[in-house]
């Protein structure tokens, strides 16, 4: 094993990127929690296709996070499909350098985030205790990633990789107050 505790193969380290972008340029004070939580077992994911649902358990106090995952786009899929297969074999680090060398973006976007706790941010420390986890379990399994992805999943018959949908809630503020209640 590596000596990175999250992200020490190339297709988790795509996953802990959400969590450290390149572009960050000041240290985030989260990153040592999030971390910590996700050591220590405090997070607990349930993943039904591109949605990754997180418990996290930290003290007294426990959150629910959702993440919902971009699918990728129907030439990312068929490119992938003839590098890594479609048989259950674990992709290597071999297979991830040579979609990457043939353009294909494997770094998974998130479509939408929400986090019941009250920092109200989509970059609060329970999201990011959730991208570490699932860091953690993309090294040990870098299909279950793909699979997250919608990799293995036929988007349809068209080009597109899913249809569009509207905002799953909206911010309070956006809302009208004189349509749902009497002024």
């Amino acid at each position: 094993m590596a000596d990175n505790e999250f992200g020490y193969t190339r297709w988790g380290m795509d996953w802990v990127r959400l969590a450290e972008p390149l572009r960050q340029t000041r240290p985030d004070p989260l990153l040592p929690r999030a971390r910590s939580i996700a050591r220590n077992n405090g997070v607990r994911t349930e993943a039904e296709g591109r949605i990754v649902r997180a418990h996290i358990h930290r003290g007294g106090q426990a959150s629910v996070t959702h993440i919902e995952l971009t699918p990728l786009p129907r030439p990312v899929l068929t490119g992938l499909g003839a590098i890594v297969g479609t048989a259950p074999t674990v992709p290597t680090d071999e297979m991830y350098a040579a979609a990457t060398d043939a353009g294909l973006p494997l770094a998974p976007v998130p479509a939408a985030i929400d986090c019941s706790c009250t920092a109200r941010t989509d970059r609060c420390v329970h999201v990011l205790a959730t991208f570490y986890e699932l860091a953690r379990q993309v090294d040990e399994n870098p299909r279950f990633g793909l699979d997250l992805q919608g990799y293995g999943h036929d988007p349809g018959p068209d080009d597109s990789a899913a249809p569009t949908e509207g905002p799953r809630w909206i911010p309070l503020n956006t809302v009208d107050p004189a349509l749902y209640f009497e002024v």
